[in-house]
């Protein structure tokens, strides 16, 4: 096992957890209200695109992540999973920008018109279901997980391995569908923005 990397301060650490994990989940809530039609001189789905890729990114690292403490390589998981705390907070940066920027896209929405036919709905089918079934777990789950992160974070940095243990059982398989299933819908997403 590795050496405690931090100070235990449970207190000051749950304050700012909560503090942060506030901050971000309302800024996200706030600016998905808000558009800015700015021309940025390049396709604002271009943060979609990254997100796609940060995602990828974590998730992998999240495997491998797994993989390295599995085989009792403590510190390549640590920087494996440092690496992949560092993706996220690129990541909601990313997407604060997409939502701020490029507003809102409606699955099936072939013609860019904001609005959705019969058509259009009987186009893609069961796909949309499909779409929104993804859509509908994952973006609860990204709210939820946050702090979890960063309690599992904080549990390892200050050497708890045994409260982090018992964290990470729930915090990694949903970190790891979050970052999954938001690769799935920018797939599904994507041929639809305008």
């Amino acid at each position: 096992m590795l050496k405690a990397a931090w100070k235990k301060n449970d207190k000051k650490a749950r304050i700012f957890i909560y503090f942060f994990s506030i901050i971000v989940f309302a800024v996200i809530m706030l600016l998905s209200r808000v558009t800015w039609k700015v021309n940025l001189g390049f396709d604002v789905h271009l943060f979609a695109k990254a997100n796609a890729i940060i995602n990828s990114g974590v998730a992998l690292l999240l495997l491998a992540a797994l993989i390295a403490v599995k085989s009792k390589k403590y510190l390549l998981h640590k920087k494996l999973m440092l690496t992949a705390i560092i993706l996220s907070i690129l990541f909601l940066m990313s997407y604060i920008c997409h939502h701020l920027f490029a507003g809102e896209t409606r699955f099936g929405d072939m013609n860019h018109d904001g609005i959705l036919s019969e058509g259009e709905k009987a186009t893609v089918g069961a796909s949309r279901m499909i779409y929104y079934i993804l859509l509908g777990t994952h973006i609860p789950l990204a709210g939820i997980i946050l702090p979890f992160i960063l309690f599992s974070a904080y549990r390892a940095l200050t050497g708890e391995f045994d409260k982090h243990k018992k964290l990470v059982r729930i915090t990694w398989p949903v970190w790891f569908y979050v970052a999954v299933t938001g690769v799935i819908v920018y797939w599904m997403i994507s041929p639809y923005y305008s």
